[in-house]
């Protein structure tokens, strides 16, 4: 397998695609299965696997779904300061300095359930929004971008699907059942 397949598994997002009302019913739907699936990819492994990385420089299954709940936990809180705030400007993170954190050797059960309220309250969120909040945009820096509220949904949506199929490609590989 390439690296770039190793990398991206489902392959890149496009964050200049429109976002229909399908894509998006299909972002919340994801979303909102999310956990169950992420936690799911990590059942039964042993904390030797889990802090096997899924390719040569990447992450292991543990800080992966440690990421996974420090960036959903930024990428809701962005969309209720756009929701709140005229095109407010967004606070990047180092998210590879973040995985190296203490916490990112806990016990995966920590951001698991950290990713169920948050993915709960998301979701519920989004199915609330109308067609002129979900144009709603923040500007994101790192990007130099303005980001619509309904493209984040479906990258947010992607980002899920893309580090739970880094986790299920580690398993199929390494024959983890």
């Amino acid at each position: 397998m390439s690296a770039e397949a190793l990398r991206y598994p489902i392959g890149p997002f496009d964050l200049d695609r429109p976002v229909t009302a399908e894509d998006l019913a299909g972002a919340i739907a994801g979303l909102a299965a999310l956990p169950d699936r992420l936690r799911d990819s990590v059942r039964g492994l042993s904390d030797e696997q889990l802090d096997t990385p899924y390719r040569p420089g990447g992450w292991c299954p543990r800080q992966i779904v440690h990421h996974l709940a420090d960036s959903h936990l930024n990428g809701y809180t962005r969309i209720k300061l756009a929701l709140t705030e005229e095109t407010p400007t967004v606070k990047p993170y180092l998210e590879a300095l973040w995985a190296e954190l203490a916490d990112s050797r806990l016990p995966v059960a920590a951001s698991l359930g950290i990713l169920d309220g948050v993915h709960a309250r998301w979701v519920a969120l989004l199915r609330g929004l109308g067609p002129a909040e979900l144009a709603r945009t923040f500007h994101h820096p790192e990007r130099g971008r303005l980001v619509r509220l309904d493209t984040q949904a479906a990258h947010y949506d992607w980002h899920g699907r893309h580090h739970t199929a880094h986790i299920l490609g580690l398993r199929q590989r390494m024959g983890w059942r």
